[in-house]
């Protein structure tokens, strides 16, 4: 299995650590005028989700822990389970809810994420950046009322609630920023 040092620390590597599969999140190469350099490094433990911060010896080795990601598209979901079909080899994955993250709730079915696993078990999903949902339950908007940057609350087709501006009515297709859960766009359709 391949090594790294600390000191090759880069955004979005991933390492073993005590057991742990970690990513780089924020890293910092620090020379202090006394005393030996250490690399400030941010991590996140790909499977918790928790973030951690610690500082490192340059020279410090770890055993590189290779993420596998390939594609699953959203099938169905029966009570707990979410079942993604392979594209490939068209098998079933049913994944936990606890797995799927937050950004989850913008994703409807048939749509193609990306399953991530380590030594075979899928421990989360990357889902689109951006998706295009209906509108299915919003406030009238009213004529003349053009205050910027006033939003109202609105529910998409997957059951998600957003914020969206004041003229976006029910029936309308809108992008969503999956990454922060905001309203970018209507669609143009």
């Amino acid at each position: 299995m391949a090594t790294i040092n600390a000191g090759e620390f880069r955004n979005g590597v991933t390492f073993e650590m005590d057991g742990k599969v970690m990513t780089v999140i924020e890293f910092q190469h620090v020379k202090p005028g006394k005393g030996a350099a250490f690399v400030r490094t941010k991590m996140r433990n790909v499977v918790t989700g928790s973030v951690t911060e610690t500082s490192f010896n340059p020279t410090a080795k770890f055993e590189q822990a290779f993420v596998e990601r390939r594609d699953g598209e959203y099938s169905y979901q029966d009570g707990e389970l979410y079942y993604f079909m392979d594209p490939e080899t068209f098998d079933m994955n049913p994944l936990n809810r606890n797995v799927l993250g937050d950004a989850f709730k913008f994703v409807k079915e048939n749509t193609v994420c990306k399953l991530m696993s380590y030594k075979g078990s899928v421990f989360g999903i990357e889902v689109p950046n951006f998706m295009d949902l209906v509108v299915t339950e919003t406030d009238p908007g009213f004529r003349g009322d053009t205050a910027t940057n006033v939003l109202k609350p609105a529910t998409l087709e997957t059951g998600a609630e957003v914020k969206v501006p004041l003229f976006i009515e029910v029936g309308e297709k809108i992008t969503i920023d999956t990454r922060t859960g905001e309203y970018m766009s209507r669609c143009k359709e």
